[in-house]
């Protein structure tokens, strides 16, 4: 049976699976982390900003990071999922994380409106991505 499939994005997670398109972004992509009042003086636009109790985690680019004179963490790579996601989907998260985790890849994932992006270690992206363009069979 097809999940729910509107301007809100798929829910069923078979369809989810099979419809992904796992995407590999170029860049390397690092985590700092600043006061609010750095990040909103911030003249670039990063890949991620989660406003934290401690401060702000910043996701950029690690040339962004360097630019703006921010101590970059974990280099890694992005992986965006390309289905459009609901953001009420169950299961995706999970597939993916458990997948990687068995081979042991660690995985941040992210959620935007329309997609899932996946922070993997630079020296695992090749993997990684293999490892998700299976996922759907």
């Amino acid at each position: 049976m097809r999940g729910q499939y509107a301007m809100d994005g798929e829910t069923d997670l078979g369809e989810l699976l099979r419809l992904m398109r796992p995407a590999l972004a170029p860049a390397t992509y690092v985590y700092c982390t600043v006061a609010a009042e750095r990040a909103d003086a911030l003249t670039f636009r990063p890949a991620c900003l989660i406003v934290e109790d401690e401060g702000v985690t910043v996701v950029c680019t690690a040339q962004q990071a360097e630019q703006a004179g921010l101590d970059g963490h974990f280099p890694c790579r992005r992986i965006t999922l390309t289905v459009h996601s609901s953001l009420e989907a169950v299961g995706l998260t999970a597939a993916v994380a458990t997948a990687l985790s068995e081979s042991g890849i660690s995985a941040n994932v992210v959620a935007g409106y329309h997609h899932d992006h996946v922070f993997v270690p630079a020296a695992s992206a090749q993997d990684a991505l293999v490892l998700l363009t299976g996922l759907g069979g």
